[in-house]
Formats: C-alpha cells, sequence, structure tokens
C-alpha cells in the first residue's frame, strides 16, 4: 500500500525513511529479535532446530557468537535488558534468560499464549502475541501487569511482530506489512508510521517469507538499524521527520 494511501485511511502520519548504510546480513538468519547494548549487536533467530541467539560484528555481518536453543524451542524476539538478553519463544510457554558477556543461560520464566516481539521501557518488559495487545511483564519473573489494546483511530492495529522502545514510544512490525508502528505506550494509540517500502530493491524477487522484521535502536549514538527475514542485508536508517538521523 502507498504511504500516501495508508496517511489518509489511518489519519495519522507517514514518515519515509532514508537508507544512511546497508550492511551483509546472514541471509539464512530468520530474524526474530534485534538489539543494541553497548555497541554491540545481538540478533534472535526462529525455526525449530535452527533457533539461535547471536552476537553479530555490524560492519561484515559474521557471526561472533552463536547459541543455539534447544530443539523444541522456536525462538522469537529479543531485549537487552541491563547485562542480560531476554528471548521469548514461540509456542513453548517459556521465556529464557542469558548472561549477556557469555550468552550463557541463567534462568527461563512461563510466558502464556504465543511469544512475538520483545523489548523494554525500562521499567517493564514489553512483548506482543501476534493480536492488537502489548503485555507487559514484570523482570523479576515475568509475570504479566497490565494489557495494552493498540489501535488506529479506535481499529485495532492486529499482528504485532518485532518490537523496539525509542525514544519513549514501543515501535512494532506489522506481520507481512514493510511499515513499523508508533505506539503510544500510555494509551496503546498509534501515532504513526514508517514506510519501509522502498528497502527490498524492486528488481529482485522476493521469497513471502522475507518479511520486514527486526528493529534495533541504539540510544547512545541515536542510530536505527532494520531488516527482515532471511534478508542479505541490515539498514540503517534515517527518518528527517523524526529527527532520527
Amino acid at each position: 500500500m502507498l504511504a500516501g494511501c495508508l496517511a489518509v485511511q489511518a489519519g495519522v502520519p507517514v514518515s519515509q525513511v532514508r537508507i544512511v548504510a546497508r550492511f551483509p546480513h546472514d541471509p539464512n538468519a530468520f530474524t526474530q529479535g534485534l538489539a543494541f547494548a553497548e555497541g554491540e549487536l545481538y540478533e534472535g533467530t526462529g525455526g525449530y532446530g535452527r533457533s539461535s541467539l547471536r552476537r553479530v560484528d555490524l560492519a561484515s555481518g559474521r557471526v561472533l557468537e552463536r547459541v543455539a536453543l534447544p530443539r523444541q524451542f522456536f525462538g522469537e524476539g529479543i531485549t537487552a535488558w541491563r547485562d542480560e538478553l531476554i528471548q521469548l519463544t514461540w509456542r513453548a510457554g517459556i521465556g529464557l534468560r542469558y548472561r549477556r558477556a557469555s550468552l550463557t543461560e541463567t534462568g527461563r520464566f512461563s510466558v502464556a499464549g504465543e511469544g512475538w516481539g520483545l523489548t523494554d521501557d525500562g521499567r517493564h518488559w514489553i512483548m506482543s502475541d501476534g493480536s492488537a495487545e502489548l503485555r507487559f511483564l514484570e523482570p523479576a519473573d515475568g509475570k504479566e501487569v497490565r494489557r495494552l489494546p493498540v489501535s488506529d483511530d479506535g481499529k485495532p492495529v492486529r499482528r504485532l511482530n518485532e518490537l523496539e522502545f525509542v525514544r519513549g514510544e514501543v515501535w512494532a512490525n506489522i506481520w507481512y506489512q514493510d511499515r513499523l508502528a508508533r505506539i503510544d505506550p500510555a494509551t496503546g494509540r498509534v501515532l504513526g508510521y514508517v514506510d519501509l517500502s522502498d528497502l527490498w530493491p524492486r528488481d529482485r524477487a522476493r521469497e513471502r517469507a522475507q518479511v520486514l522484521n527486526g528493529i534495533a535502536f541504539e540510544p547512545e549514538t541515536g542510530r536505527l538499524f532494520v531488516t527482515g527475514k532471511r534478508w542479505p542485508w541490515l539498514y540503517r536508517i534515517a527518518i528527517p521527520a523524526l529527527g532520527i538521523d
């Protein structure tokens, strides 16, 4: 759908992006989560028997460290929480905690229903489950403390997927759409969209599974990165209208 059409139908602003840089990305990585912490890039991937948590070199795309999840787990979203990395699984009802420095698993917690995307606001973990709701979790034990319905002009915004906390807003991939939703974490109202439809080259074939999925914001530098499932590239993007360079 064209950005102009989105603006008319949704009644909220649609921000355009500029590509600042393009980096290599493992084309076999079924990206489910992306996060920056202290200058290092981390990625969570999915697939039964293929799920992992990785430390990745941004410039080359090379995987520096990799931890495989048990074969019964389908890895989902990740977030960098203090000195930990937190990773959801899809339908196993389990979340995983790791020591960030070593990628060593340190504990698990229960997740009701499906796990999709994950981020945090500095106080709570925030997760999506593919619905039009966000769940806020207590980091001490992963227990749910509240749910937030997400809507655009009163209409639920479903299929919320990978999440990132960006300057006081929750940004979400919408499954099978080349746009991000900017969500007010207090009200659940969609504040705007970010149009990423120009990232995939128009002259290159794209498989159905190669959907946009993966957002990482680095607060210290203001850099914003995005990628997708089995994408051969990871992009650093600027959004002039939002002051992100």
